[in-house]
């Protein structure tokens, strides 16, 4: 359920090369977190986006252009579902797990 997830925000977001991993995955987490926030506290989905944007998020500006797909993945959960689960943290802790495979595809893409 979140690998799919993980792959479209991590593909969506540009990594630059003198961003750590630890950073990047911290606020890859961010972003979950705070689109699981807007789910949660009933934001309409056609607003989530906006929402959050609207509340001067503390993460760097690239890594809004995977709340697009992250609204699309969230908002198609059950809201119990994501009260069981914060998936912020659980983002972050697979970025971190897969890391270089991700480098890898972003790479490859590049080349293409």
């Amino acid at each position: 359920m979140i690998r799919i997830t993980l792959a479209a925000i991590l593909l969506a977001t540009p990594v630059y090369a003198a961003e750590k991993k630890e950073e990047s995955c911290k606020y890859q987490g961010q972003v979950m977190a705070a689109v699981q926030a807007a789910r949660l506290d009933r934001v309409k989905q056609a607003q989530a986006e906006q929402v959050i944007l609207d509340s001067n998020p503390a993460w760097p500006a690239q890594y809004s252009k995977a709340i697009p797909q992250l609204v699309s993945h969230i908002y198609a959960m059950k809201r119990r579902d994501l009260k069981a689960t914060e998936f912020g943290p659980l983002l972050e802790q697979q970025c971190l797990e897969n890391w270089d495979q991700i480098q890898a595809m972003q790479q490859q893409l590049k080349s293409n």
